[in-house]
């Protein structure tokens, strides 16, 4: 027999799970949405941000794994794995933002992306807000941690998203790459953050 709490934290446990369902089926549509988009405009801030749409699938992958388990140990693993795919996009993004500016590529403007966006960072911080709720009633860090990393997903839409507006509105090619290293400073955090978690 089940015990208030013990139904208590199933329902918390569900709804975790449904967050991070949600999230990944976003992010899975994201992808392709973003692929085309920075395909079709040649920008590098969508291409990063298509690449953290990739992370978050990869972070809400993992938190779904660690949710059906228990254990310091496997918290850890999970918060390893998040941080080392952080390190990739991290790489990924001050290599090609650098060349970019140091080429003065410009990007086109995309319709597409600039929906796509405002809509990911409305959706993002609504998620985001859901799962600080719940991984504090759980007590559970990585959850917690991927509620933060959904945050900054929504806030990187938005900084994405005024680099578009800026490029298209009064041709500043370089908010682009600038908003390139937006990301990867973020992605920089999140590998710090991680680490200090699995200390």
């Amino acid at each position: 027999m089940w015990t208030v709490r013990e139904i208590s934290r199933q329902t918390l446990l569900r709804r975790g799970v449904a967050l991070e369902c949600a999230t990944l089926g976003w992010n899975v549509v994201g992808v392709v949405v973003l692929a085309v988009a920075a395909l079709a405009a040649r920008s590098v801030a969508l291409a990063g941000f298509g690449l953290d749409s990739l992370i978050e699938i990869g972070a809400s992958t993992v938190v779904l794994w660690e949710l059906t388990g228990s254990g310091k140990a496997r918290q850890k693993i999970a918060l390893r794995l998040i941080g080392g795919a952080f390190a990739l996009l991290a790489g990924y993004l001050l290599v090609q933002s650098t060349l970019l500016l140091a080429t003065g590529f410009r990007a086109h403007h995309s319709p597409l992306g600039v929906a796509w966006t405002a809509a990911t960072a409305a959706v993002m911080f609504l998620l985001a807000a859901g799962k600080a709720r719940t991984g504090a009633a759980l007590d559970n860090p990585v959850l917690r941690t991927e509620g933060r990393v959904t945050l900054v997903d929504g806030l990187l839409a938005l900084a994405v998203l005024l680099g578009l507006l800026l490029d298209g509105a009064l041709g500043w090619w370089w908010a682009d790459p600038l908003a390139g290293y937006a990301l990867a400073g973020y992605a920089v955090y999140e590998v710090r953050e991680a680490a200090r978690a699995t200390r």
